[in-house]
């Protein structure tokens, strides 16, 4: 009895007790304060546009970038073309010499 009566004189200095939310996630919710439904701010989800500024911008960072990159896409993209025809060609002499 005497650590009952210990536990019931602590429960007031731990707060209203909540009965909405789960036990443990009682001290999480405990400073949240109801709004009773009430709506103050909403923002459509039509609204939002998320990507229309990075739309808008696209062409001019392509352009201000594309001088800085040109030089390793374009020489990887000639690398790699001249050495099929390279291979190609090599290929195709070796099959003409093991002709009969």
């Amino acid at each position: 009895m005497a650590s009952r009566a210990a536990l019931s004189r602590s429960r007031p200095l731990m707060g209203p007790v909540r009965y909405d939310v789960s036990p443990h996630l009682v001290k999480w919710w405990k400073g949240v304060k109801p709004d009773d439904g009430q709506v103050i701010r909403h923002l459509s989800p039509f609204e939002q546009h998320p990507v229309m500024p990075w739309f808008k911008t696209w062409p001019g960072k392509v352009m201000d970038r594309a001088p800085n990159y040109i030089i390793y896409l374009g020489g990887s993209l000639a690398l790699s073309y001249f050495t099929i025809i390279y291979c190609d060609s090599y290929d195709k002499a070796e099959k003409k010499s093991h002709r009969y």
